[in-house]
């Protein structure tokens, strides 16, 4: 938005380099933060930095093509702004607020500068509440907080935007106040896709997109994040109403900030980031509040760099996150989707006082199961499942089962797995665990719980799968009394694999061997 100051205040460039360029002013020094503009207003240039009494360098947030020394530049005496009011509802924004939606620009709005200050503390809200996904390894093991900021951490092709879509899905048709989506630096594809089926989904009128994709300068990028955020800021300040803040992902405005930062000659710090890394994600994350008027709920992806969970960029994220959802490549590569590692993954609001006791109790029996297998692993693949002790043969039948019962079909996948999207209650979730670990489904074959919603669905599947046989890939086979007969034949090598009987049963060493394979 141009927003002329009067008298013009005009400079000319005297120096270009990417997309930093050095501008000289003989009257008046625009101040830090300024948005200049050069090329009869195509060229838009943010003031990093003063150099002297007459010279200022700037980060260009628009391609800097065409510009060439001499060129005059325009300040036009104020920030960026965003556009806020009732007529961003329904539209897609770019970093100027100008619409990307091949619709007429929105007419009821107001402009407000992105650099705004964070909520003082006294107005801050301290109620805790959870808020449903309807995603079963999510509200049991790691309940996201209202008004709170959940990170979905993963490398490359591990599912984190389609877990984001999936919650989209799930959240928009029962959220009442707003969804704000507000991609940074991902792919132009996927912002289409997303306008698209909100469209379908006829949830579009209550949500507003803002996108910087990867084919923006770095400036835009790294400015994109503080539009949407004013936008949020509005409908929760001004209209009082919850909203909901999608981001993905939160590592490209890091790294956005990184490029703007080493074009502004600043030493880097560790691994080539910013010295400035940690103040510019707090001036972002700080925002994200609740208050007395209402709440922002943030859910970000943050892609980590070869799944390095040490890498300075994941670090400082963590930092600001009441829930941290951490997806595995090992349970991706296991066709356990989402592929939630529910050992490194944790939430704040996982305590007595606020989930309750009964949900509490069994979300630490979970993650105890589980580590057990973990750590029963390398025993299995050395000596084999049947050096184990009978309750430890318990223990890795009950943690391969919750496993499975933990993976869902989503919405947002239907078309590539044929599998109807499931949303699960939380109360439905909590009980298809507790019924696990009592061993109510020793005798189903782990495919029966692969896949489904609720836990009810398991006994249909089994009933199906029972005129075939008994799944004989599950741990506790290795404890059938030992008159039987013969042993059922191997339905299942991967995870959720469906039932495949082989022509010929194999023998009893054979059928261990294929286990303790799997188990390795």
């Amino acid at each position: 938005m141009k927003n002329k100051s009067s008298p013009s205040n005009l400079g000319a460039v005297v120096a270009v380099r990417g997309s930093v360029v050095d501008i000289r002013f003989d009257a008046h020094l625009p101040s830090i933060y300024s948005l200049l503009r050069a090329k009869e207003g195509e060229i838009a240039i943010e003031v990093l930095a003063q150099l002297d009494a007459h010279r200022v360098r700037g980060i260009a947030l628009t391609p800097t093509q065409g510009v060439a020394r001499g060129m005059a530049v325009e300040d036009t005496g104020g920030p960026l702004k965003a556009p806020v009011g009732k007529g961003i509802l329904s539209r897609m924004f770019d970093v100027f607020g100008n619409p990307i939606d091949r619709r007429e620009a929105p007419t009821d709005v107001q402009w407000r500068t992105v650099h705004r200050a964070p909520p003082a503390l006294a107005r801050r809200s301290t109620q805790s509440e959870i808020f449903e996904t309807g995603i079963k390894a999510i509200d049991v093991l790691v309940p996201l907080e209202r008004g709170g900021k959940a990170g979905l951490f993963g490398g490359a092709g591990v599912g984190k935007t389609v877990l984001l879509t999936e919650m989209i899905h799930n959240m928009i048709g029962h959220h009442e106040g707003v969804s704000l989506f507000c991609g940074i630096g991902e792919r132009c594809r996927e912002g289409e896709e997303l306008y698209r089926e909100m469209k379908e989904a006829g949830v579009l009128p209550n949500m507003v997109m803002v996108f910087g994709q990867m084919n923006e300068p770095p400036g835009s990028r790294f400015r994109v994040g503080h539009a949407a955020l004013t936008m949020a800021e509005y409908f929760r300040d001004d209209e009082r109403r919850d909203v909901l803040l999608l981001i993905d992902n939160i590592f490209r405005f890091i790294q956005a900030g990184s490029e703007v930062s080493g074009l502004m000659g600043q030493m880097p710090s560790r691994l080539g980031y910013q010295p400035t890394m940690g103040t510019e994600l707090s001036r972002l994350e700080e925002r994200i509040a609740n208050t007395d008027s209402g709440a922002i709920t943030s859910i970000q992806a943050v892609y980590v760099p070869a799944d390095d969970f040490t890498d300075p960029a994941a670090v400082h994220t963590f930092s600001h996150l009441s829930a941290s959802i951490v997806l595995s490549r090992k349970r991706a590569s296991e066709g356990l989707y989402p592929a939630i590692d529910p050992l490194q993954s944790g939430s704040k609001m996982a305590t007595p006082g606020i989930v309750g006791e009964r949900h509490y109790r069994l979300a630490q029996e979970i993650r105890r199961t589980l580590a057990q297998y973990a750590e029963l692993k390398d025993i299995i693949a050395m000596l084999g499942l049947e050096q184990l002790s009978p309750e430890d043969r318990n223990v890795v039948a009950r943690a391969r089962r919750l496993e499975r019962f933990l993976t869902q079909p989503f919405f947002t996948t239907e078309q590539f797995t044929g599998l109807k999207g499931k949303l699960v209650s939380l109360e439905d979730s909590l009980e298809g665990c507790e019924r696990i670990l009592r061993d109510e489904f020793k005798n189903y074959p782990e495919s029966a719980l692969y896949m489904i919603g609720a836990i009810d669905e398991a006994k249909e599947k089994g009933k199906s799968g029972k005129s075939i046989g008994r799944d004989s890939s599950q741990p506790e086979s290795k404890i059938e009394a030992k008159g039987d007969p013969k042993p059922a034949p191997d339905f299942t090598t991967k995870a959720g694999s469906a039932p495949t009987p082989k022509l010929e049963p194999k023998t009893k060493t054979e059928v261990e061997r294929a286990d303790n394979t799997h188990e390795s």
